[in-house]
Parts: C-alpha cells; structure tokens; sequence
C-alpha cells in the first residue's frame, strides 16, 4: 500500500490502474525506465494494465512487466475503464492515462495522473486528473516518492 498524507485528505492507494498506449508504450514499444519503476511498485501495490492493444497483442508487455493486462473490447473503452477501476474500489485506485477514454477513471479515482506522452495528451485527461506529469517516468516517481504528491495536492 502507498500512504499519502495529504493534509485533510490522505490517501491510501491499494491499486494502480495505467493505460499501456500512449503513457507507458508507445507503438506498441515499452518506454525507458518503466520497467525498473514497475518493479518496485508492484512489489507496494496490485498494478493493472488496461487496453484498447491498439498497436496489437500486448502478452509480451504483460510478461516483461510482471503485471496483469485486461484487453479491452473496442468501443466503449472510457466506459471499460472507468468499470475497471470501480471494480478494484475508485476510492483506493492511483489511475494513470493520457488519453480521452482515460477521463472516467482519471475522474473517478482517489488519484488521477495524466501523463504528457509521445502521443500527445488530451485535453480531457488532464481536466479530470488531479495531478499532471511530464512523463511516465516522473508519474510513477511520483507512486514511489508520496511525499513529492504531498506538496502537489496540499491546499
């Protein structure tokens, strides 16, 4: 579990759910220093992957990263996703996307990130997020390192 003692409004996230394309792959290709960060993570949190596999099969990403991947149907992903996250209870889930079919679980969750990517960012993503990162890498710092969401979310 990571504690995040937010001054009037601590968190506790049990569960991170994180869009594959556009924030931890792009094309289909794992990004620099996601797998070293994902190892320690995972070892703190349960980490789901969820995806559209718009750039194909993701098996060898869910097998690199030692993480469970749910494939999602086309059609309906922000509406998927958002089920997803309320399955493993919103209130205890650290989302991370970049795109608008992201917006629902940014949204929903305790902690919604939105990453600038390679693919872009939408607009929508960040609007519903609570906090918004220049990479992946520094999203998942931000997991590994609370006390860094600490200054961001304080009021």
């Amino acid at each position: 579990m990571i504690e995040v003692p937010v001054p009037g409004a601590s968190l506790r996230i049990e569960h991170v759910v994180l869009d594959v394309n556009g924030t931890i792959a792009v094309d289909g290709v794992l990004l620099p220093g996601v797998a070293g960060r994902m190892a320690e993570l995972k070892e703190r949190v349960h980490v789901l992957g969820v995806t559209a596999a718009t750039h194909g099969p993701i098996r060898a990403l869910a097998d690199e990263l030692g993480i469970e991947m749910e494939t999602l149907q086309a059609g309906a992903e922000a509406e998927r996703k958002l089920s997803a996250v309320r399955a493993l209870g919103a209130e205890s889930v650290a989302a991370i996307g970049n795109g608008a079919n992201d917006r629902l679980m940014l949204e929903a969750c305790a902690l919604g990130i939105a990453v600038l990517g390679r693919e872009g960012t939408s607009v929508e993503a960040v609007l519903a997020a609570k906090v918004l990162a220049p990479d992946i890498a520094t999203a998942l710092d931000l997991l590994l390192v609370p006390q860094r969401l600490v200054a961001t979310l304080r009021r």
